[in-house]
């Protein structure tokens, strides 16, 4: 959680709205967006969506890392939106002194934009030209561009103060446990190292302490629970498989196939539901400043979790019999997606999934709205996938761990329940409707 609010004490603000947790257009937005609109619909968008290319394309940084600094670009955008449009709505860390007019697509481009050059300075020449070009795009008084633009400095200088020290790429390292039953070692087929372990002592964005939500330990390889578990993830994830169906691979390959990012994955579907639903900017704003650092936190307790535990991946597991005189082992064994150099529990993208799925049915009030997600893995039978419910996505997604043989059911259940508590704990506190005395 912050560790100070940094305030740059607000001399004039813009006319404000208060709201709930769904969609708001503020006076701010309504103004600007009957002016000359840019090409870009919504500023937010576009700019969250030049942040993943600075960030997991040209950057190439995991989803763990990756998302963390997604939140720090959307922290800045929300908390100079917020503010210009007169505090409908609690800041998160950054209170900016605000001129009117201000122009909010100006702060958003501007506070993306100088949080991008600080993480990834060798890109500042491909930033500073797209960020011209937006600029040049945004018709209407100068002085509203300039003032919006002075907003989102401000705002970015104090989001990226306050995580200048926050452990990311200097936390703990970690040596994987001896050889044994139950035990995390590197999988197949490249033996890779301990992915990222630093992630499990970075500062949270709205959790207590990385260990806040810690799961509780894996089941006993003397349990019933394991024994399922074991039979189902040998069954269903093998390259080789009798029980799994073509479209349950398809599934298994469009969630975590070659060429899948999930931060990117899921990003991508964030802007299409941002468009279609016709959002504000400062809806947009505070939609992915929520999903992305609740999601960040999901990780980084996520994280805490998997190297707390340490347990063993299916790929492991099954070769070596499972740790039980009552399975069989198959020294062969593979997943037919390549397993990811981390310890198994709790799954990732379940802790990950089900903190964005908690916060999407918070902010539109539903779990029913139509959207489709998409996939860069080749050869699919179904590259994009149509959905009516929030939760018919995340049950795709922890169903792909099981097919695609990198998981357990356990292990997908409590990464969700972890993602579900990390979500809910920050709904109750951040982000919130102002209340005026």
């Amino acid at each position: 959680m912050p560790s100070k609010l940094i305030r740059i004490i607000c001399v004039c603000v813009v006319l404000s709205s208060s709201a709930g947790f769904g969609q708001s257009t503020p006076q701010c937005d309504r103004d600007q967006e009957s002016e000359n609109q840019p090409p870009i619909a919504n500023a937010v968008v576009f700019w969250n969506g030049v942040a993943d290319n600075s960030i997991a394309v040209v950057g190439g940084k995991s989803p763990q890392q990756g998302s963390i600094e997604v939140a720090i670009v959307q922290a800045a955008v929300y908390d100079s939106v917020n503010a210009i449009c007169g505090y409908p709505f609690t800041a998160y860390a950054v209170k900016p002194n605000v001129q009117a007019p201000a122009r909010t697509e100006a702060a958003v481009a501007a506070a993306a934009h100088d949080v991008l050059i600080a993480l990834y300075p060798g890109q500042a020449s491909a930033l500073d030209q797209q960020y011209a070009d937006y600029l040049g795009t945004l018709q209407g008084p100068s002085k509203a561009k300039l003032n919006g633009i002075a907003v989102g400095r401000q705002t970015a200088a104090g989001i990226l103060e306050l995580r200048a020290s926050d452990g990311r790429n200097a936390g703990p390292g970690w040596t994987p446990p001896a050889a044994g039953p139950g035990n995390w070692q590197p999988t197949p087929p490249g033996f890779l190292p301990p992915s990222t372990p630093w992630i499990r002592a970075v500062t949270p964005w709205t959790m207590t302490n990385p260990s806040q939500f810690r799961v509780q330990p894996p089941p006993a390889l003397d349990s019933d629970v394991w024994l399922r578990d074991y039979a189902e993830s040998k069954a269903y994830g093998g390259a080789i498989s009798t029980a799994r169906t073509a479209d349950q691979t398809d599934l298994a390959i469009f969630v975590g196939g070659p060429g899948v990012h999930p931060m990117l994955q899921w990003h991508g579907t964030w802007r299409s539901i941002a468009t279609d639903q016709k959002l504000s900017v400062l809806g947009a704003a505070r939609l992915f400043a929520m999903l992305s650092t609740v999601a960040s936190d999901a990780l980084i307790g996520c994280w805490d979790s998997k190297y707390t535990y340490a347990f063993w991946r299916p790929v492991t597991a099954i070769r070596a019999g499972g740790g039980n005189p009552d399975l069989t082992a198959d020294p062969t064994w593979i997943g037919v997606v390549t397993t990811p150099n981390h310890p198994e529990y709790p799954a990732a993208h379940g802790c990950f999934s089900s903190s964005v799925v908690e916060v999407l049915r918070a902010y539109f009030h539903s779990d029913s709205l139509n959207f489709t997600m998409s996939s860069a893995a080749p050869g699919l039978l179904q590259p994009v996938r149509s959905y009516t419910r929030f939760s018919q996505a995340l049950t795709d997604i922890l169903n792909a761990r099981i097919y695609g043989g990198m998981h357990y059911r356990n292990s997908d259940n409590a990464g969700a329940e972890l993602g579900r508590n990390v979500a809910r704990q920050a709904l109750t506190n951040y982000f919130l409707p102002r209340r005026d005395d």
